[in-house]
């Protein structure tokens, strides 16, 4: 880190020296460095005013989801679900992140049933009663990224897939509940894989969260199996997605070897997943996207 006077301009670009700014937030960073925990780098932490853009980002992506929700039954297709997302995105003035990242073809994820993640919308797939879907939609606005995803019961679901999709949504708030500043990511991660594991679920385990705000994916990754005590330290100003996929069986994934992207339960049986993005604070976390 580039050694700063008290009296300079803070590094964060607020205009305030830095003995009223990040001094205090420097030193404790340096603290735990020094006991050897991973601590976030200056470009991991997001200014007041980028922070301003990513919320603003969040409100398109909170929208366009909402309308998913009032529109979504059986009988769509999820090459509809894609219409949609492309074009109340563009009526906000914003444009979809997944759209070309990275090759992928579409405005946004529908992963249906035993699909984990990154299904590919179709006009060949047809909801139908007794689906599970998770729409996973993410948001450029003005240059700045959010991300969420949400998950939706078509028509009348078997009890075991809405305890699925319900013990999901409830392991955000288990996690939350660790979301602290000066924590560590692991807190939360340990929090949600014994909370899945206690209801007889599995988490997997190769793809999770990530820092979102700037880029599409940004530093930390963050894991849902993992230790209490590691992983990075949750700084305030960081900004990053809590989205556990967690599966009906065993945890094994496997990606789609024609397509390059959707990725399915090994066994077969049904996975859901809740993803929120979270801005952790002087006292505690936001919600920025749902």
């Amino acid at each position: 880190m580039t050694k700063l006077g008290r009296n300079d301009a803070c590094w964060c670009g607020s205009g305030i020296k830095y003995k009223n700014c990040h001094e205090s937030f420097d030193s404790k960073i340096d603290f735990y460095h020094r006991q050897g925990a991973i601590v976030p780098s200056r470009d991991i932490i997001k200014t007041p005013a980028q922070i301003e853009g990513i919320r603003r980002s969040a409100k398109v992506n909170i929208a366009v989801l909402d309308y998913v929700g009032e529109h979504i039954g059986a009988g769509i297709t999820t090459e509809e679900i894609d219409r949609w997302v492309s074009e109340q995105t563009a009526k906000y003035g914003a444009v979809p992140a997944p759209l070309n990242y990275e090759g992928f073809p579409k405005s946004v994820c529908t992963s249906v049933n035993h699909e984990v993640c990154h299904g590919i919308p179709s006009p060949d797939v047809v909801l139908k009663e007794g689906d599970i879907i998770n729409v996973d939609c993410s948001t450029i606005l003005d240059g700045y990224f959010s991300d969420s995803s949400r998950m939706f019961c078509i028509g009348e679901v078997s009890e075991e897939k809405k305890r699925l999709v319900d013990i999901t949504e409830q392991s955000l708030q288990v996690g939350l509940s660790q979301v602290k500043p000066w924590g560590f990511l692991g807190d939360m991660g340990q929090a949600i894989n014994d909370f899945a594991k206690k209801n007889g679920y599995s988490v997997v385990r190769e793809i999770g969260g990530h820092g979102v705000g700037l880029e599409f994916h940004e530093e930390p990754w963050v894991s849902f199996v993992s230790r209490r005590g590691t992983e990075m330290v949750m700084a305030p100003g960081m900004v990053f997605t809590i989205e556990p996929m967690i599966n009906m069986g065993k945890a094994r994934i496997v990606t789609d070897k024609k397509n390059g992207w959707t990725v399915y339960t090994a066994d077969g049986k049904p996975s859901a997943q809740w993803e929120i993005q979270v801005l952790i604070t002087e006292t505690g976390y936001e919600i920025l996207a749902y």
